[in-house]
């Protein structure tokens, strides 16, 4: 009997991971698929605007785990307010080896600090499409919630 228990745990387990990995698995994807059009802003400035997809618009308000890399706004080891990004630090967006689409602002659910680590961590939360503004964030997520180390 004690077999069967720990047999139903580690499966309830795999589901459980699995289930996560399956819903974080497209979210980078679909955001990678805006295409930027060169476009004129005033008489002298050139600008990258983005085309949005249908479907990322569609996700807004969605639940969405997502799978990423800490990037803290503080000096601070654990944070409830951070930047999130496809790639580790050193090839994130703010270094200049990525896109805006690979980055999103985080908000924790009631504060809640999640500790910075170099490793790929795994978060919960409400995905939020901010629409174009030059100089800011296309995307956050609120409410966010640390589901997997």
């Amino acid at each position: 009997m004690k077999n069967l228990f720990i047999l139903l745990g580690l499966t309830l387990g795999f589901f459980i991971s699995t289930e996560v990995i399956a819903q974080e698995k497209n979210i980078w994807r679909t955001l990678a698929m805006i295409k930027f059009d060169t476009q004129m802003e005033g008489k002298t400035d050139i600008i990258q605007a983005p085309r949005t997809e249908p479907m990322i618009k569609a996700m807004d308000g969605d639940e969405v785990v997502v799978k990423g890399y800490f990037i803290p706004l503080s000096g601070k080891k654990a944070q409830s307010h951070f930047m999130f990004s496809a790639y580790p630090y050193a090839s994130c967006f703010f270094c200049g080896n990525a896109g805006p689409e690979t980055v999103m602002e985080v908000f924790t659910k009631d504060e809640q600090k999640i500790e910075y680590s170099d490793n790929a961590i795994y978060i919960k939360g409400r995905f939020k499409y901010l629409g174009y503004k030059p100089n800011d964030i296309m995307f956050a997520l609120e409410d966010a919630v640390l589901v997997k180390k």
